[in-house]
């Protein structure tokens, strides 16, 4: 009887021994995902309620029967907290709009990672600017009124601006964006981001990322002051750096060394980010490269001192799988019209990769 047990005592063992194993080894850590809402801190329209009501909560969604006068924004103010959110059950459900008696899910967890579909995958249009004018325009001046017409084009047509942040948290898997999101950006000194761009950005409520290089920000009628930066800081422009003196960072000068250029390299990227850091009071995390040229020293770097990506003038929009130190930027020329400026929004590759 034992000699026809032995072999089954020996698989049992193997099995085990398989199973410790396997425990050991190590495990790939999951996307961050943000908790589901804590019933503790839901708001009280979050319990089922009366009947009429009609609502339930599951651990990974609420199922709801959509009211006479709730919209896609009230609904996501008062279940997720948020109602630019309005999108994510816009587009869970497959529905622009909402209509009285509508049968409504509002998912807990992110869908969709990346902008990945099965018809095609997302794209983040990135724009960049540099100079502001009031009437003369030229490949890197824009009027104010050619601005404000882009502006205004981006709200009517659904486009949804979003922050630096916010595009790298795509990036990492963190937080799926709208469909047809855009990035703001500028880049330089120049005094005319403060007297034409910022109010403009203000009164659409735009966020938008402003890339300085520190040895020229003075106070006078051409350069933007620390006390203009300090102000748009608090009111809705990243400032990020766009390094100490604007050299090209994938050229050497003159006769450098490899020693001195990988130090005067080292002066651009990390004095110019402890400056902003100290006279801004902010975290700074991205860089746009000067002539957008770059190269894998300068990426090593960077990742090195903590940067958490950097900007080329790549012409093109960015789907999740760009390389995070060489992101693309559209550069929007002051010759531009309407429809030339609508062709740098490319929002969603429709197809498979390639």
């Amino acid at each position: 009887m034992l000699k026809k047990l032995f072999p089954l005592y020996l698989f049992l063992i193997g099995v085990g021994l398989l199973m410790a194993s396997c425990s050991a080894l190590p495990t790939r850590p999951e996307p961050e995902l943000p908790s589901p809402p804590s019933s503790e801190f839901l708001p009280p329209s979050l319990s089922p309620g009366p009947p009429h009501r009609q609502v339930r909560i599951f651990p990974d969604f609420i199922a709801l029967i959509s009211q006479p006068g709730e919209t896609l924004s009230s609904l996501a103010a008062q279940y997720l907290n948020d109602p630019s959110l309005d999108w994510w059950i816009a587009e869970f459900n497959g529905i622009t709009t909402l209509t009285p008696g509508q049968e409504v899910v509002i998912p807990l967890f992110p869908f969709g990672r990346g902008g990945l579909t099965l018809k095609g995958y997302q794209m983040v249009p990135i724009l960049s600017y540099h100079k502001f004018s009031k009437d003369k325009a030229n490949l890197l001046t824009v009027t104010e009124s050619a601005f404000a017409e882009q502006m205004n084009f981006l709200k009517e047509n659904g486009y949804r601006v979003i922050t630096l942040d916010q595009f790298f948290d795509f990036l990492d898997f963190k937080k799926p964006l709208p469909p047809k999101s855009v990035v703001i950006t500028i880049d330089d000194n120049w005094n005319s981001v403060y007297e034409i761009a910022f109010p403009i950005l203000k009164k659409y409520g735009y966020p938008a990322t402003l890339f300085v290089y520190t040895d020229l920000i003075l106070p006078g009628q051409k350069m933007l002051s620390w006390d203009r930066l300090i102000e748009m800081s608090q009111n809705g422009i990243d400032v990020q750096c766009h390094t100490k003196s604007h050299r090209n960072l994938n050229k050497r000068n003159g006769q450098e060394s490899f020693k001195e250029y990988f130090e005067a390299l080292k002066k651009e990227v990390k004095e110019s980010a402890d400056i902003l850091r100290k006279r801004l009071h902010k975290d700074v995390t991205y860089l746009a490269y000067p002539y957008g040229e770059t190269n894998p020293l300068v990426i090593g770097l960077l990742m090195k001192l903590g940067y958490r990506g950097a900007l080329t003038v790549d012409r093109e929009s960015n789907p999740f799988f760009v390389h995070p130190y060489r992101v693309n930027r559209s550069m929007i020329y002051g010759t531009y019209n309407l429809k030339e400026f609508e062709k740098n929004l490319t929002a969603f590759h429709d197809g498979g990769f390639r």
